[in-house]
């Protein structure tokens, strides 16, 4: 499966249900990982960019929880918070073509 385009779908406006489908779908995949392939899912999390100290802190402090769901929020976080900060960043670049150089 690959992942990214379904993390791309937390980029659009989506209502709660599609979020929690998304984050179910991360779910499953994110538990087959921890399964069966746990270096993907570390490449995983390298390239979503969630800090690993983030990682082991949920899943320390939630032991009896699914750590695909665990796992699932860290990443939607993590795209939301990337989503916000371009938008940040976008917004406040007003300056025209010609001032930027």
């Amino acid at each position: 499966m690959d992942v990214f385009p379904l993390l791309a779908q937390l980029n659009t406006n989506l209502t709660v249900g599609e979020r929690e489908s998304v984050k179910k779908q991360l779910a499953v995949y994110l538990n087959e990982l921890v399964l069966h392939d746990f270096a993907a899912l570390v490449q995983l999390l390298y390239r979503v960019d969630v800090p690993e100290k983030n990682v082991k802190a949920v899943l320390q402090e939630n032991p009896t929880e699914d750590a695909g769901s665990l796992l699932a929020d860290l990443l939607i976080r993590r795209q939301l918070e990337k989503r916000a900060t371009k938008e940040r960043f976008r917004s406040s670049d007003e300056t025209s073509e010609e001032e930027r150089w």
